[in-house]
């Protein structure tokens, strides 16, 4: 099965690079324009594999520049309680 093909696994690999950001540094406006690029590259050069990448690829095609990073800004809300979130180790 394609990462692509299934929407929660899909969500779950965002998550996860989205975490892995964050855990070395990364704020969240590079985050949002990293997600916006790779916005535009799957809009333009991925077919939609189920109903949900449909719906984003239809909305990402009507959309402004400000509009594309909105829905980039969304995408990141959408997945940030997902993947595997990995817990601050505590300093002794």
């Amino acid at each position: 099965m394609s990462l692509l093909s299934n929407w929660d696994h899909w969500k779950d690999f965002l998550a996860d690079r989205m975490h892995q950001a964050e855990s070395v540094g990364v704020n969240s406006e590079v985050i949002n324009e990293f997600a916006t690029k790779i916005g535009g590259y799957l809009s333009d050069h991925v077919d939609p594999k189920n109903e949900q990448e449909r719906l984003l690829s239809d909305l990402w095609s009507v959309a402004d520049e400000n509009e594309h990073k909105t829905i980039a800004r969304l995408i990141m809300k959408l997945v940030a309680n997902n993947g595997t979130k990995k817990e601050p180790e505590l300093q002794h």
